[in-house]
């Protein structure tokens, strides 16, 4: 059950963004969970952004259609009035029971009749209009939004993510490191030369020290 009531201008009125919804039924779901971790509830909104209005056409309007309409209204209407006529007077008849269900249908349908002659020329159809929006903002204010955001597991603090060395480093970030060549838990490369390390020189029996000429 929601209420309309007065709200302020701005950003400041409702507070900050701390979840963003496709549909209303998810927004609700996180207002819950917010509430259940003792987030003040006066502290939330449901923020509706590009609210457009859809109107969903029934059917066809008609004199037949209109009178049929107003019957189930009038026989509604009819049944409360005498079921307060049953409840004041028990020992009223089931004939002055019947007989205000017949006038309560009489009535809806001579005022659905009266209704429809008036509009027929603006408007010969039926149809059902709601406003939905392309997103749904849950805000907090400030003083809550800590508590809001760890209720729906969104911490300040980030969460690193793994490190592929072949992936491009975003601009003014560090590439990562590569494995060495000759890693052998590195898959291979393509598109790269891989050198192969250069093999030690013998080293043979030289009194005079390594690398001098023999004389």
């Amino acid at each position: 059950m929601s209420m309309m009531g007065p709200f302020g201008s701005g950003r400041n009125a409702v507070g900050d963004t701390v979840a963003s919804f496709t549909t209303y039924e998810a927004a609700q779901k996180a207002v819950s969970a917010m509430i259940a971790a003792d987030v003040p509830a006066r502290d939330i909104a449901i923020v509706g952004q590009d609210l457009r209005s859809i109107e969903k056409v029934t059917g066809r309007l008609g004199y037949a259609t209109a009178a049929r309409q107003g019957a189930i209204n009038g026989l509604l209407l009819g049944m409360l009035f005498a079921a307060i006529f049953v409840l004041g007077t028990p020992e009223v008849p089931i004939q002055l029971f019947v007989g205000v269900l017949f006038v309560g249908i009489a009535v809806g349908m001579l005022m659905s009749i009266i209704t429809y002659s008036l509009i027929r020329r603006r408007r010969d159809y039926a149809s059902i209009t709601q406003v939905v929006a392309d997103r749904y903002d849950v805000t907090v204010l400030p003083a809550s939004v800590h508590k809001a955001r760890q209720a729906l597991g969104r911490v300040d603090a980030p969460v690193a993510s793994p490190v592929d060395p072949g992936a491009t480093p975003a601009p003014g970030q560090a590439p990562a490191p590569r494995p060495p060549l000759d890693d052998p838990n590195e898959p291979p490369r393509y598109g790269e030369r891989i050198v192969p390390p250069t093999p030690a020189a013998p080293q043979g029996d030289d009194p005079a020290g390594e690398g001098s000429p023999r004389t």
